[in-house]
């Protein structure tokens, strides 16, 4: 099955027992591997305003990263969300930060 649904259902779980209140930020690990839409779901249900993606600088990470960035774009407009930045959790490989910052 696609991990979208779990997330969006967790996610209503969350507020429907108040978990949300009196809180100013809400961080989720979410699965990078790109092979549904259903990442997207909470972006389309208005569940996030900003996106931050963690990646490396390895080519599989690049790849998933722009195909993430690639969703954001695609609804930012109808869910309001947008692409807050990226943050490199550095390996240490060969080039890893120049292609990172590419």
């Amino acid at each position: 099955g696609c991990a979208g649904r779990g997330v969006i259902t967790s996610i209503n779980f969350l507020e429907e027992n108040g978990a949300y209140d009196d809180v100013d930020y809400v961080s989720y690990d979410v699965l990078g591997d790109v092979v549904c839409g259903g990442f997207a779901m909470p972006i389309r249900e208005g569940k996030a305003q900003e996106i931050y993606i963690v990646m490396s600088g390895e080519m599989m990470a690049l790849y998933a990263a722009n195909n993430i960035a690639k969703g954001i774009l695609k609804y930012a407009h109808s869910g309001g969300v947008r692409l807050g930045g990226l943050i490199c959790n550095e390996r240490q490989t060969d080039r890893e930060l120049d292609l990172a910052e590419a």
